[in-house]
């Protein structure tokens, strides 16, 4: 097809999708050089080379150059290096899916957009099949860490807040109550993997202890940083909400689970437990007749 019979709107598409293959590119070579096993490297080093393949059909067919995306392909770089690169990939494949869309609507106009479409397909296939994070093995031990800690420690903190009315007491009570539970809860996870002959319990019990001192620390720091008791409440359960919400959109995007069920329900039974906790809180203080 000759560039001059090409439409304006399908030029811009074919622009952006040039631009997007090369950048692509960039992030799948940096991920080759992370991953440490060679399989997965070298399917992801074909992959990328594929995405560069790809990238110059449409320069032949726009008759003009352009730049990757160097800050988005830093960017899933970073990304990669603290959510590993099964979030990432899972990010790229939901891309994938956006752009095999643009490919169909291409086919009348571009009949190479259908070739191009098929091998976008058979990235996913192989994306899929070598998805084998170490860190994904373990969701289940930070799910139990994270869940525990905001339900057990925002309910204690939320109680306390009353009943005490003093930051630095809170702080001080919450910080002692949550390192005791996260050495309790990693415990009790290496014992449970133990127990069911799992050869990696000592990581189960790390990623769980993990999850749960991560949770402490951030819900515990508003009290830490404030003099005002009242702010110091509202401000750790907008960190349970907001750490609920980007761990759930992690698993979701990682393990392709559903966000707003999951969501929903961590947040309910949270603050419900903070709810009662501080209800809880008010009672004790008033009938114990405790003053501090």
């Amino acid at each position: 097809m000759e560039q001059k019979t090409m439409s304006r709107k399908t030029m811009l598409i074919l622009l952006y999708l040039q631009r997007g293959e090369l950048t692509e590119h960039l992030i799948y070579k940096s991920l080759a050089k992370r991953v440490k096993d060679e399989h997965n490297s070298d399917i992801l080093r074909r992959i990328g080379e594929e995405e560069l393949r790809h990238a110059k059909i449409w320069e032949k067919m726009t008759g003009k150059q352009v730049k990757p995306n160097r800050v988005k392909a830093w960017f899933y770089s970073m990304l990669a290096l603290l959510l590993g690169y099964t979030f990432v990939l899972k990010k790229m494949e939901r891309g994938e899916d956006k752009a095999t869309k643009g490919y169909a609507a291409l086919i009348a106009e571009v009949p190479q957009a259908k070739q191009i479409s098929e091998d976008e397909d058979r990235h996913e296939q192989q994306l899929l099949a070598m998805l084998d994070e170490e860190r994904l093995q373990y969701i289940g031990s930070m799910v139990l860490g994270l869940s525990d800690a905001l339900v057990e420690l925002s309910g204690t903190l939320a109680g306390l807040t009353f009943a005490l009315q003093n930051t630095r007491l809170i702080a001080l009570s919450g910080l002692i109550t949550g390192i005791s539970a996260t050495l309790s809860m990693a415990s009790s996870e290496y014992l449970s993997a133990k127990n069911s002959g799992d050869k990696n319990a000592a990581k189960s019990s790390m990623y769980t202890g993990i999850a749960y001192l991560f949770t402490v620390t951030f819900m515990v720091l508003p009290y830490l940083l404030l003099e005002s008791y009242v702010l110091a409440l509202i401000l750790m359960l907008v960190v349970v909400v907001v750490i609920i919400m980007l761990f759930t959109y992690y698993t979701s995007v990682a393990k392709d689970l559903p966000f707003g069920k999951r969501f929903t329900e961590m947040a309910l039974i949270s603050l419900s437990v903070a709810a009662i906790s501080f209800v809880i809180g008010i009672l004790v203080k008033r009938f114990l007749g405790i003053e501090i």
